[in-house]
């Protein structure tokens, strides 16, 4: 039993392994070609807005990627300086606040994908669209799993109330 779970530990080191240099790569190639001044994560918002089509607040925004409200707050108001999106009060509850896409910032957005695409098309082209295809469900399935929260923290509290570390915290929206 003890050899079964050894290599199981082995699989999933080596598979965690390839996908965290995988992840650390593809940021680095990507994060060279971007515009002058915007970092993936500032692609990444902008990304998310423009796809959603409508405003989010920032403790939206800090949840749908996993980071904490200070750091998203943070990345607000470097895309809010540079004019690529607009914050604006929430007029039904001060205490909160909208954040949309200007134009400018669909147009950075746009000039941000022009330039990845090649990049994410060539790796693409070069493993197979077939295997690519074929990898995407397991990697969806391995995302999924780390989004749901783990039994212990879930039977304390509920997802509102956890920070993006798995700490209970409670926030306005």
């Amino acid at each position: 039993m003890r050899d079964q779970t050894d290599s199981s530990d082995q699989l999933a080191i080596a598979l965690f392994s390839e996908i965290f240099m995988a992840d650390q790569l593809a940021r680095a190639r990507l994060a060279k070609v971007l515009p002058k001044g915007m970092e993936l994560s500032h692609f990444s918002v902008l990304h998310h807005l423009a796809r959603a089509g409508a405003e989010r607040t920032p403790a939206q925004l800090a949840r749908t990627f996993h980071v904490t409200r200070g750091a998203m707050t943070n990345t607000i108001s470097r895309l809010e300086w540079a004019g690529y999106v607009h914050v604006r009060p929430d007029w039904d509850d001060a205490r909160r606040k909208f954040v949309g896409i200007s134009l400018s910032g669909v147009k950075a957005r746009d000039a941000a994908l022009e330039a990845i695409a090649p990049i994410l098309t060539e790796v693409v082209r070069s493993i197979g669209p077939d295997r690519v295809r074929a990898a995407l469900p397991t990697l969806r399935e391995l995302r999924v799993r780390f989004e749901t929260p783990d039994e212990e923290t879930s039977s304390h509290s509920s997802p509102k109330d956890r920070g993006p570390t798995g700490s209970t915290t409670r926030t306005a929206d």
